[in-house]
């Protein structure tokens, strides 16, 4: 057992499988009481399976350490409330919040119905907000916490197929970068991680996919293709760091954690300008200069397929 978190309390939700899973019981190995969170449900959010928590529960005590399930989901305020009571009740107090919970609805946005997307919606970006958001009122009056929220590369750079999940991880990238201004001031910190790993999740996907959108001239995502070799366990030491005294000063950031590999992503800045000292654009100006300079020789992700 280590000690770099020793007498913290803990939350991580979606904690019963893959990514969640091994973060949980890292925090509970370095020191932390651990609340998981997992109401065991089906990759596309359907079932309940209440011994997916209590497995991990089952565990984490047995390896020494603290640890108590949690089986409500984080779509409802009141849901949120209750996982956060939940620390409280059993550890009396709360110091990190870790949010894994996901599902997957991938459907290409064409065929995509207005149920698909509200469920990824809901479980993704309402359920990180519904956790953040009742843990910040503790956090603001206790003057700590530390936050680490998921988002991932489909949200930042986009995934054929995922228009749901994709705007619920950018929303949650940018949700975080928020949190970090609200409550930077009160000692808290909010970061998110972008994960590669062999998952649930990516086991869903169906293996033709890569296939599919190198057919159609679409640009896979950097790295996809090794997905099935990289180990979920591997996403939690950096959580646990960003989680410790170590990363008191670390706030508003965006990670990615893969293997060996941990990058701080780029801000969003502005890379090319074009200026009108007059103000306002006339198309005819605005329309060469923009193709001669501005968007010159940026490639397109997904170009027209060939004629037939």
């Amino acid at each position: 057992m280590g000690d770099i978190l020793q007498d913290k309390v803990a939350i991580v939700t979606g904690a019963g499988r893959g990514v969640g899973r091994g973060v949980a019981r890292l925090l509970a190995e370095e020191g932390a009481s651990v609340v998981v969170v997992d109401p065991g449900v089906n990759v596309d959010g359907s079932g309940f399976d209440q011994s997916v928590a209590q497995q991990v529960v089952n565990e984490i005590r047995q390896a020494g350490g603290k640890a108590v399930p949690c089986t409500e989901s984080v779509v409802t305020m009141s849901g949120g409330e209750k996982i956060i009571q939940t620390a409280i009740d059993n550890f009396g107090k709360l110091d990190i919040v870790v949010t894994c919970a996901g599902i997957l609805r991938d459907r290409m946005i064409f065929n995509m119905s207005e149920q698909e997307w509200d469920d990824v919606i809901s479980v993704h970006l309402k359920g990180t907000f519904a956790v953040v958001k009742n843990a910040s009122i503790l956090f603001r009056q206790q003057r700590s916490g530390r936050i680490i929220t998921f988002t991932s590369e489909s949200g930042l750079m986009g995934n054929s197929g995922q228009a749901n999940y994709g705007a619920a991880k950018s929303g949650i990238a940018g949700f975080t970068k928020v949190v970090a201004r609200d409550l930077g001031r009160y000692g808290v910190t909010a970061n998110a991680i972008a994960p590669r790993a062999s998952t649930r999740m990516i086991g869903n996907i169906p293996q033709s996919a890569s296939e599919i959108r190198a057919r159609g001239g679409v640009a896979p995502i950097a790295g996809e293709e090794d997905l099935s070799n990289l180990d979920p366990d591997d996403v939690a030491p950096f959580v646990c760091y960003l989680a410790s005294d170590y990363a008191a000063n670390i706030n508003g950031q965006t990670f990615l954690v893969y293997g060996g590999t941990v990058s701080l992503m780029s801000q969003p800045r502005p890379q090319r300008s074009i200026f009108n000292p007059e103000g306002l654009w006339k198309l005819e100006d605005l329309a060469p200069l923009s193709r001669n300079y501005l968007t010159k020789d940026i490639p397109n992700p997904a170009p027209p397929a060939p004629p037939r």
